[in-house]
């Protein structure tokens, strides 16, 4: 399954809003510094669909138009 997420970094309120059936949008409070924005990232998409952490892929580590690729369990 492939995921489109914009990414808003420095948020108070960090949290995953769903926009449609695959867009989201993530507000951050981690910084971008070191991949940590990414991690962060990756343990909200891993609660919302249930899925191991390491079953959850970045394709565009390094936009804020990030493209996930959530690997079969």
């Amino acid at each position: 399954m492939i995921i489109h997420v914009r990414v808003k970094l420095h948020s108070n309120n960090p949290r995953l809003e769903k926009i449609a059936n695959d867009k989201y949008i993530a507000y951050l409070s981690e910084p971008a510094d070191k991949g940590k924005a990414n991690l962060q990232l990756i343990r909200f998409m891993s609660k919302e669909f249930f899925v191991p952490q390491d079953k959850i892929k970045i394709k565009t580590p390094i936009s804020r138009d990030k493209v996930i690729e959530i690997l079969q369990v």
